[in-house]
């Protein structure tokens, strides 16, 4: 504050002694608000909410069952209709253009469950969806929907041979090509394909209203953003020739090899079953399963259609007079950052709820071989998303975790520390520390060791996770195969789990935590300067980065810088610099920062939208990351998130900040905008304490 009178800078001074105390008052309302929610097993759960297509598949399964007059089904029905837009589209986040397959899905969800097509707000959804385009539009999964109930023909439908589960691993194409989430969905849905179990319906509920073309006449599927390639050979023409080949095959019945491939399709869903929250732990893959099931022939109270059944139920909510499903549940991930956060606050080990929510993040820990074992030979170790979803640990959760345990055990004045070796085998976790660790080092012996134990092992995996081009994905290891995404199968946009840089950021992130830096020796040094090489060789020329997991530059600019700091990567560098400056530039007149899902869309958007909580929240983090915490901006983000702030210590939040697949689902977690402020808000506390 060069040039300021006394009386200036003690005014300057004060108002920032009063900011502080005002966000500690802040961040005491929230720890309350967030200790009030846990459950009494120690973890915290809140509802994870998307689009309409939750409500409308689960009615057309329904009706595929013949169930579609059920109460439940009803319930389900009125929340469609809540969650029209006025012009009478659905779409994928609140505001946005219509989906077409969503609308189409939802106007025959209402027709089966009884509405008029006549009423205002059926003619406003056949309107809109005439002016998209209409049905013909739908992609792929839409049109296996409308095949099941009889609206269009199998043969429409893009070809799903089971015969692919026979495929060895060093096959350029075999399903642990494709990403996780595609393999969960894949395998059910290879045996539907096989068996083409369609209903037959009354006219009376069809939708041929909704067809433009004939469906033989619909436009080609493809995956969004790849454009129909010009030339002579292509994957896009290969695999159409395949599909079409396929297509052929089926249709003379020249399948030698159908009965063996449908005994192992089916076992490998069976396996999948245990110790999971469903088949993948997620809504798609659980309702193909259960369909699947039936068409083999399983009755429909069988323990096994039973099992999907149940945990399709576990996934619904009562919403008032309506009904809503989650696409799945997000218990480790909600606990582990409620856990970073309230650390942050200053809440670990020595006080009982912190406690009672490690130990059940310590319960969910991974100690079972899964589908990742097909191209990486490590120990089990890390964590999942959900309740149980034991054949699918991710990088994501598993780095959270890591740094929950850290923060908690550090808000309790002890270490958790990697000491690296040359090789991974004689590389160690430590717990160390001073003061109130003495006390719990009796008390919690056990714990400690169990903690050490859980993150060598993580580590371990984590590493072994490791891309080829020095990032990680998801779910698998080198899941990079682009070409597959020109497959017509391929048009939810997630055929494949290649390196991101948030996800890779948050990673290192982790290792920074435990003391691991761009200086440490032996594999884990080499494993982060990898990383930090793939985290720059990725950042966009504005500064920024891209956000798979969450919306979207905000996000990714704030993971990888939050990432690099925490590996050594100075506060002066020029990416770190870059990075800070774009956050500083996409600060809104109020403070805040948003922006919209419509930039993967259109990526000339980023850093545009509506304010929000948690993006505002990791904006500031990655700011203060960067060594701006005393910035003008970052004290005018830090009053929004306050002036903002209800008086129960959460804030709302209507905006959708989580990404499922760009393009295609996004997510609303609702607890971004209650823990991120916390951590934010905690951070620049400690932050300007040191200063």
């Amino acid at each position: 504050m060069e040039g300021a009178s006394p009386t200036a800078s003690n005014r300057i001074s004060q108002y920032a002694v009063d900011l502080r105390a005002k966000a500690r008052a802040a961040v005491a309302s929230t720890c309350d608000w967030l200790l009030s929610h846990q459950h009494a097993d120690g973890h915290w759960c809140a509802e994870l909410e998307g689009d309409s297509i939750l409500q409308s598949e689960y009615i057309l399964l329904l009706a595929w069952l013949g169930k579609e007059r059920t109460e439940i089904a009803r319930r389900c029905a009125a929340h469609l209709l809540k969650q029209q837009e006025p012009n009478g589209a659905w779409t994928q986040f609140p505001g946005a253009p219509i989906d077409v397959g969503s609308s189409v899905k939802a106007y025959f969800a209402l027709k089966l469950t009884g509405h008029d097509a006549a009423a205002d707000y059926m003619v406003r959804a056949r309107n809109a969806i005439l002016e998209a385009g209409g049905a013909d539009k739908v992609n792929s999964f839409t049109r296996f929907y409308l095949a099941l109930l009889g609206q269009i023909p199998f043969e429409l439908c893009p070809a799903v041979p089971p015969e692919m589960v026979l495929l060895p691993n060093w096959s350029p194409i075999n399903i642990y090509r494709i990403s996780s989430w595609s393999r969960t969905i894949f395998v059910p849905l290879s045996i539907v394909w096989a068996h083409r179990a369609a209903r037959d319906i009354v006219e009376d509920v069809s939708i041929h209203e909704l067809f433009i073309r004939k469906p033989e006449d619909w436009p080609e599927l493809r995956c969004p953003g790849l454009e129909k390639p010009a030339g002579l050979f292509s994957w896009d023409r290969f695999f159409r020739t395949a599909d079409s080949g396929l297509k052929l095959l089926e249709k003379y019945g020249l399948r030698p090899l159908r009965k063996r491939a449908l005994r192992q399709a089916q076992q490998w869903m069976l396996d999948r079953f245990q110790q999971s929250d469903g088949p993948g732990a997620i809504f798609p893959p659980i309702v193909w399963s259960a369909i699947a099931l039936r068409t083999l022939g399983y009755a429909e109270d069988s323990p096994e259609i039973q099992y999907c059944l149940d945990h399709l139920e576990r996934l619904v909510l009562e919403d008032g007079e309506t009904t809503k499903l989650q696409p799945c549940k997000s218990p480790v991930w909600d606990t582990s950052i409620t856990l970073r956060a309230l650390a942050a606050a200053g809440l670990g080990l020595a006080q009982e709820p912190t406690c009672r929510g490690v130990e059940w993040l310590l319960s969910k820990e991974v100690r079972v071989p899964g589908d990742w074992t097909n191209n990486v030979d490590c120990e089990p170790g890390g964590w999942f998303f959900e309740y149980e979803n034991a054949f699918y640990p991710d990088n994501d959760d598993t780095s959270m975790g890591i740094m929950a345990l850290a923060d908690q055990l550090a808000a309790a004045n002890i270490t958790l520390e990697v000491h690296p070796g040359e090789t991974l085998a004689n590389t160690s976790v430590v717990v160390g520390g001073r003061g109130i660790a003495e006390q719990l080092a009796g008390s919690s012996a056990a714990m400690m060791e169990q903690a050490a134990a859980a993150t060598r092992r993580a580590v371990a995996w984590m590493v072994a996770m490791q891309n080829k081009d020095g990032g990680w994905g998801a779910f698998d290891k080198n899941n990079d195969a682009e070409f597959l995404c020109h497959v017509p199968f391929a048009d939810h946009n997630a055929m494949i789990d290649p390196s991101t840089p948030d996800l890779s950021a948050r990673v290192i992130e982790s290792f920074g935590r435990l003391g691991v830096t761009i200086e440490s020796p032996g594999k884990l040094g080499d494993t982060v300067r990898r990383a930090v090489a793939y985290i720059r060789a990725n950042q966009l020329s504005d500064g920024s980065w891209f956000g798979r997991w969450g919306v979207n530059y905000i996000y990714g600019t704030w993971q990888c810088l939050v990432g690099l700091r925490a590996v050594g990567v100075p506060a002066n560098d020029p990416a770190i610099e870059q990075g800070k400056l774009w956050l500083l530039a996409h600060q809104q007149a109020c403070g805040g920062w948003g922006e919209s899902c419509e930039t993967y869309e259109d990526p000339s958007l980023r850093g545009q939208g509506s304010p929000t909580a948690s993006q505002t929240a990791w904006a500031l983090l990655g700011i203060i990351a960067a060594g701006g915490a005393n910035l003008a901006e970052v004290v005018h983000g830090v009053q929004y998130l306050m002036d903002t702030q209800r008086e129960d210590g959460a804030w709302d939040e209507i905006e959708f900040t989580g990404t499922g697949f760009p393009r295609v689902f996004y997510l609303k977690y609702h607890y971004y905008p209650i823990y991120f402020p916390l951590l934010a808000l905690a951070e620049w506390n400690r932050a300007t304490a040191r200063s």
